[in-house]
């Protein structure tokens, strides 16, 4: 079981004096390129957020794990780190898909705008990740024109789950975007909306369900059972 409350894609701020002590303990910046160094050792100085993410096999489950993704222009690389509960200075808010939109190029726009309206429409409330997300938090370039968008769908009723599926292939088809993402149950376990929706199709037909401990096959319409 995890000693803290944190789910996968929650946003959370590390207090820098934290943040410089862990940098400097497990050596990252020493394995980083000159470029992208002054980012990494500034970050929770500038106030910007990290990532929760799932742990891997054999991790101190008394620690938080983190991510930090570094834009395309840096390397893209996916950082990963561990950091104690007390040190995490303030949860951050999600990213809707209509606060995105503000920020996002104009071309996503109307894909994002109809991405709210599909949550409003049925009662749910999605939120953004990947590479839109951290662009508008940071303002530095993550987005690339093929750039997919990321969103994540809290589900809690089954009733709510094929009208959602079949609204998502109708955006994910209009384009301009592929639309990815993750339909995560009221657990704070995910699935993969598309892989979900084809496993549905089949009888016995099973999803990759991720969860902060791991991951494994599941039949898909068990999950709301």
């Amino acid at each position: 079981m995890s000693s803290h409350p944190y789910r996968r894609h929650d946003l959370l701020r590390v207090e820098p004096g934290a943040w410089r002590e862990m940098l400097l303990a497990v050596g990252s910046l020493d394995r980083l390129a000159d470029e992208p160094r002054p980012l990494v050792e500034g970050w929770a100085e500038r106030g910007l957020p990290v990532i929760v993410r799932r742990r891997a096999a054999g991790d101190d489950e008394s620690a938080i794990a983190i991510g930090l993704p570094l834009p395309p222009t840096l390397g893209k690389l996916r950082l990963g780190f561990f950091i104690p509960p007390k040190h995490v200075a303030a949860s951050v808010a999600a990213l809707s898909p209509a606060e995105a939109a503000q920020s996002a190029p104009a071309h996503l726009r109307p894909q994002l705008e109809a991405a709210a309206a599909l949550g409003m429409r049925l009662g749910l409330r999605p939120i953004v990740f990947g590479a839109l997300l951290w662009q508008h938090l940071t303002g530095l370039a993550y987005l690339r024109a093929d750039s997919d968008i990321d969103l994540i769908w809290p589900v809690s009723r089954r009733e709510d789950l094929d009208e959602l599926l079949d609204g998502l292939a109708a955006l994910d088809d209009a384009g301009p975007a592929r639309l990815d993402g993750e339909i995560v149950f009221s657990t704070g376990e995910g699935a993969n909306w598309r892989e979900l929706r084809s496993a549905l199709t089949r009888p016995g037909g099973t999803v990759l369900v991720k969860s902060m401990h791991g991951a494994e096959l599941r039949c898909a319409r068990h999950l709301f059972v």
